[in-house]
């Protein structure tokens, strides 16, 4: 027997504009009301579509949740800034702006908080928002490769296991930093961050 995700769709295409109103109003109404008070019903309401649309799109909340978030980190970009220290700052200045955003803040702390004791919504974050973002540590890997600073990849498990550790590490203190401490990642922060990255401590600590 074919599965339901398995069988052919019928009747008219997704709209990407109003999945894109739909999720603007996800965020909107997790900002005004909280997790626990957002429906799928509100949501619909100020999207101005029907109900329906959302059930035949999304399964419940939580993943309408997890896509609503998803789509602000996709705004994150590797600006070419002509060398690989700049390159970090410059994405990790994007990162910790998405993150400072009231919608982003209040949707991801939520989906978090659910996710542990949620199996397939922590999996859902891994794939829709973390597996997507990983694109970033791979091109600059290969951008400062390009210009010599680093050394070419050999062993490709091995690059891929460098590159979670990389995301992990700038994910984790960048989040840690601006959601868990509430404290401002700034320019000062992010060049004191992007030394130690690239250093360690004990450069880190040398440099002036």
């Amino acid at each position: 027997m074919q599965s339901r995700s398995s069988l052919p769709r019928t009747g008219r295409p997704r709209s990407a504009a109003a999945d894109a109103a739909i999720l603007e109003a996800t965020r909107a109404a997790l900002v005004e009301l909280g997790w626990s008070k957002l429906t799928l019903g509100d949501v619909a309401t100020r999207a101005g579509v029907a109900k329906t649309t959302l059930y035949r799109r999304w399964a419940g909340k939580n993943e309408l949740v997890v896509d609503a978030v998803a789509v602000l980190f996709d705004e994150l970009e590797l600006p070419d800034r002509g060398s690989l220290a700049a390159d970090i700052e410059g994405v990790v200045l994007q990162f910790a702006a998405i993150l400072d955003r009231p919608e982003t803040k209040t949707a991801l702390m939520a989906v978090v908080a659910e996710s542990t004791r949620d199996e397939p919504l922590r999996e859902r974050i891994r794939t829709s928002i973390v597996d997507r973002q990983k694109r970033l540590v791979v091109e600059g890997r290969a951008r400062a490769t390009a210009r010599g600073e680093l050394p070419p990849e050999s062993d490709p498990e091995v690059s891929a296991r460098t590159a979670d550790l990389i995301f992990d590490v700038v994910a984790g203190a960048v989040v840690h930093r601006t959601l868990v401490s509430a404290e401002p990642a700034d320019e000062e922060w992010v060049r004191a961050f992007t030394r130690v990255l690239l250093l360690g401590l004990a450069g880190a600590t040398d440099a002036p």
